[in-house]
């Protein structure tokens, strides 16, 4: 599988403007022969339009989520892309993916990073579901839930081959260490391959770290982006090509989990 992940310089607040860079990027994706993207965390909003996101937050069978998926359809590309989800009175900070046969399945981020987020969303309450996507298995996380372990280890336990990361990453002190660090550790500890797709630039509440990438099963990555700018990384991912890696290194194998 050819993979794309789109470090997207986001417009807060302006929805159109957002669905206009994300399309812009799926037709870049797809000129370069990826088959799967994914945009950042609150792609379509932008992470930090802070009390605007209230207001711009759509049920999952809202205008936003329609737009993706028709970029999905025009582009012959499945797309991952975070949004702000409105479920009655509550609102979630969701990712939506988006294959161009019309499939819709929804993540909802479970670890909420800080007041910003709490103040602003629901925490999900369900794990990730397992995606079948070209004899692949996919799981969906965002942000700071691939900073634990747990569920990073429950998606490969189930059998994931890659986990896809929408994310919004601050610059802060950690942020270089969790990007290039944490997230390849996590690849490598569990044998399975991760998209980690940050924003870039900054807005009037945060600036962002970028360093988006794709990290293989053995911690390398594939592909990564500087720390600033747009970008549209690509790399190529197949599983069997990491069985000795895994072989190697038989920590889901040899897990206790009788014991933890």
């Amino acid at each position: 599988m050819r993979i794309a992940a789109f470090q997207m310089v986001a417009q807060p607040g302006d929805v159109a403007a957002n669905l206009a860079l994300i399309d812009g990027a799926a037709h870049e994706a797809k000129a370069a022969g990826a088959t799967l993207l994914v945009a950042p965390e609150l792609a379509t909003t932008g992470y930090g339009a802070g009390d605007a996101i209230r207001n711009l937050a759509e049920s999952a069978d809202g205008a936003q989520v329609a737009r993706l998926a028709a970029i999905a359809e025009e582009h012959g590309i499945t797309l991952v892309a975070g949004f702000a989800e409105r479920d009655g009175a509550a609102i979630y900070n969701t990712a939506a993916l988006l294959t161009p046969e019309g499939r819709r399945i929804l993540y909802r981020k479970c670890h909420l990073y800080g007041d910003y987020e709490r103040a602003l969303f629901r925490p999900g309450d369900r794990p990730s579901p397992l995606v079948e996507l070209d004899d692949m298995r996919l799981g969906l996380l965002i942000c700071y839930d691939v900073e634990f372990p747990e569920p990073v280890r429950a998606l490969a336990r189930a059998g994931a081959d890659l986990v896809l990361v929408p994310t919004a990453q601050p610059d802060t002190a950690d942020a270089a260490f969790i990007a290039e660090k944490i997230v390849p550790v996590r690849a490598f500890e569990n044998g399975i391959a991760i998209v980690y797709a940050d924003h870039a630039g900054a807005d009037r509440n945060f600036s962002y770290a970028g360093r988006s990438a794709i990290v293989l099963p053995d911690g390398a990555d594939a592909a990564r982006a500087a720390p600033e700018g747009r970008a549209v990384i690509v790399a190529d991912y197949e599983p069997a090509a990491f069985a000795q890696t895994r072989a190697a290194n038989p920590y889901l194998r040899d897990l206790r989990a009788d014991l933890f």
